[in-house]
């Protein structure tokens, strides 16, 4: 790999953890009526999200939100498309200090974990692998997505799920990126 384009990981201080495939918060996870579209890096609310690589914000706002589901905090998302022309999502961040349209290098700051589960409001009713976040005390994390193309918007994507069987093209599983890193 050109060291230029040196790729980091994207939790400064944090282990280089991520999950294997089929197991919680892996990539297209079967959550029942749901795939997942992203990997989950648990990590404490505050911790510092760099960006993996030189790239441009096309993308900032809410990702999750109490209004949609009543058991989510409010947490924000920056995609960035990447000089190598992957596309990232980072997500369930606490805030963003970035604006679309921002140029950022490889290790700036784009983000805060955020803490995504309001565990009080988690009952009998919640989704399993929601319950087993809060057994596991997993409400802060990095959900992190990775794409081929610039991401659009469906109606069958929410909250870092897709609600179809069939998955995107575009949607490509972050593991291989994130064992690029350093």
């Amino acid at each position: 790999m050109d060291p230029s384009r040196r790729r980091l990981w994207p939790l400064p201080g944090i282990g280089r953890v991520f999950p294997e495939e089929g197991t919680p918060g892996s990539f297209w996870e079967d959550r029942g009526d749901r795939f997942h579209a992203g990997v989950d890096l648990y990590a404490p609310t505050g911790s510092p999200v760099v960006a993996i690589e030189d790239g441009r914000v096309i993308s900032a706002g809410i990702f999750t939100s109490p209004d949609l589901v009543p058991y989510w905090n409010r947490t924000y998302q920056v995609t960035l498309a990447h000089a190598s022309g992957i596309f990232c999502r980072y997500a369930e961040l606490g805030d963003i200090p970035v604006e679309q349209g921002a140029s950022v290098r490889g290790g700036w700051v784009i983000g805060h974990v955020g803490e995504v589960l309001n565990l009080s409001l988690i009952g009998p009713g919640a989704p399993p692998y929601i319950r087993a976040l809060k057994d596991q005390g997993h409400d802060s994390m990095l959900h992190l997505e990775t794409y081929g193309l610039a991401p659009g918007t469906s109606p069958e994507y929410r909250g870092g799920n897709w609600f179809s069987r069939i998955r995107p093209a575009h949607l490509l599983d972050p593991a291989p990126f994130l064992r690029d890193t350093s």
